[in-house]
């Protein structure tokens, strides 16, 4: 895309279309008068104005509103200004009836000034109504001087010298924009695509140059803007009959500053507040975290507190800290107060309680298993069907590594409504006790078996000699004994390949002696019972008492 050719053949028209329609749009603005407004006791009020400048408000009744007062009092002061013959110093205030004041203009009366209007500015009526003299004395004068052919030449002088100037910065705006369309298009496009290469094209260049143009474009409308706004601003304000419409257009842009401002002073205690409570939240979360982190390496030391638990704790503690923070600190958010801002804390809060059902249950579920002890990072366990080690606890997963290498994560709420077997907790000290089920048959000495299964046991490297293995014989079947093999193993890490090793040395050590692991399943009575005489209790490698 060449930017430069869309810049020349979309400016103009754009730009003035813009024109047009700020004008109009300010205009019809402008032309009707301020809408009437109403006091704190709902009584209707309405500004007189005489050339978009406001000289006081009158209030009304409902036979006589305030529009309508405020618009003849309006014209009977345009048809005073317009008498050349009549003299400002001729008007004068009459206190003589005892309910009203009246200002007058010459003889014939201008308009009437009750103690309900004085009550408005919280003024004496007299001294309102001699203050109102002086306003329309001076309205009177500028509308004379607003109008005069000295002064309406002057400021079609400078109107012209405004709009030369308007016409010669929108060309230099354009050239300036030209030549920044042109400079991103032959240094920029070339810098983005170098760096899209260097980063292994991470990301596209055509992506990042159309938001560089679209930022161009964007600079271009506000600069275009800019300038339109204080052209019109400046040349409306020249002449009587359109500064309504400058005045207007000033207010549509300053009120909502000086609202943001007055907004702004109006809450700065409240922000200091804010501040202070910020500060003090930080310090005081920072101070915990010291405290509990001295707990966990142990430079701290509490009765029935395990140094686990310290960091947990120490989240918890956060939170509530945080959550106490938010709510001392809600009232003097600025807008708190406001229908708006209650509105959308509601539907937050509703959106979290309708979705948050889960997400609650595992968070508790996590709190609960941190002091509960079950297992800890790096231990070996069995959740349901799934058995691995745990390598990360959150407060809402665990996530288990299986002897498979494969990553299972488990919600906690899943783990705390189940059995949890932990193969590490006693691994270390006492020795967790492995243990396989053989079936040999009733022909075969179960002395011979015992020392046989045991023989295996201390051939395989991962269980411990001391303590000794042992034989267990756990059911006598109808036509096999069972019998199980125990030893004490440490590495819980590795229980697999102990297992695997086991097996292979009972396999190895039965074979040995000529001894087959079998559970015999008959299809008929055999010819001889299966009885082990005495003579061969002891047989090889079983060992005969002295």
């Amino acid at each position: 895309m060449n930017l430069a050719r869309t810049h020349s053949k979309h400016f103009m028209p754009g730009l003035w279309l813009s024109l047009w329609f700020l004008c109009g749009f300010f205009c019809v603005s402008a032309i009707a008068q301020q809408p009437p407004t109403t006091d704190s006791t709902g009584v209707n009020l309405a500004p007189v104005i005489i050339d978009g400048k406001k000289l006081f408000r009158v209030r009304g009744i409902s036979s006589y509103p305030a529009t309508r007062r405020a618009g003849e009092i309006r014209q009977r002061i345009i048809e005073l200004a317009r008498d050349e013959s009549f003299d400002p110093g001729l008007l004068t205030v009459s206190n003589e009836e005892p309910n009203r004041s009246i200002i007058k203009a010459g003889d014939s009366e201008l308009f009437n000034i009750f103690e309900e209007d004085a009550a408005l500015e919280n003024s004496q009526r007299e001294l309102l109504a001699v203050v109102y003299r002086d306003l329309i004395a001076e309205a009177i004068l500028q509308y004379r001087s607003d109008r005069s052919i000295d002064r309406l030449f002057n400021n079609s002088l400078l109107a012209l010298t405004a709009t030369a100037l308007f016409i010669f910065l929108l060309w230099a705006i354009t050239r300036v924009f030209r030549w920044l369309v042109s400079w991103t298009e032959r240094d920029v496009r070339r810098s983005v695509q170098d760096l899209a290469s260097k980063t292994h094209h991470l990301f596209h260049p055509h992506q990042l140059w159309t938001l560089v143009a679209g930022l161009l474009r964007f600079l271009r409308i506000v600069a275009y803007l800019t300038l339109t706004y204080f052209y019109l601003n400046a040349v409306l304000g020249l002449y009587p009959w359109t500064r309504p419409f400058a005045r207007t257009l000033f207010r549509f842009v300053v009120n909502p500053l000086e609202s943001l401002w007055l907004g702004f002073v109006s809450a700065l205690p409240n922000l200091i507040f804010l501040v202070i409570l910020w500060v003090l939240t930080t310090y005081l979360l920072k101070f915990f975290r010291a405290f509990f982190r001295a707990i966990e390496h142990g430079r701290i030391r509490l009765e029935s507190f395990e140094a686990e638990w310290a960091m947990p704790t120490y989240k918890i503690v956060r939170i509530l800290v945080i959550a106490f923070a938010i709510v001392v600190a809600y009232p003097y958010i600025p807008g708190s107060d406001s229908l708006a801002f209650k509105g959308v804390t509601v539907f937050v809060g509703i959106l979290l309680s309708l979705g948050s059902s889960s997400l609650i249950a595992n968070l508790l579920a996590g709190l609960s298993m941190t002091y509960r002890g079950a297992f800890r990072v790096g231990d070996r366990i069995k959740v349901g069907e799934t058995v691995g080690t745990v390598e990360e606890l959150k407060v809402m997963i665990t996530r288990v590594r299986t002897p498979k290498n494969e990553f299972v994560v488990i919600p906690n709420s899943n783990i705390l409504n189940s059995d949890v077997i932990n193969y590490s907790q006693l691994a270390k000290t006492e020795g967790l006790l492995l243990h396989t089920t053989v079936s040999i048959g009733y022909d075969t000495p179960w002395r011979q078996v015992e020392a046989m299964l045991i023989e295996a046991a201390r051939r395989t490297e991962g269980i411990n000699n001391t303590p000794a293995p042992f034989m267990l014989q756990t059911s006598l079947g109808d036509f096999a004994v069972e019998y199980q093999v125990n030893g004490y193993c440490e590495d819980v890490k590795d229980l697999p390949r102990i297992y695997s090793n086991l097996h292979a040395n009972i396999q190895d050590v039965f074979n040995e002696h000529g001894v087959q692991i079998m559970s015999p399943a008959y299809v008929a009575d055999p010819e001889t019972a299966k009885l082990v005489p005495p003579e061969r209790w002891h047989e090889d490698p079983a060992l005969k008492p002295e």
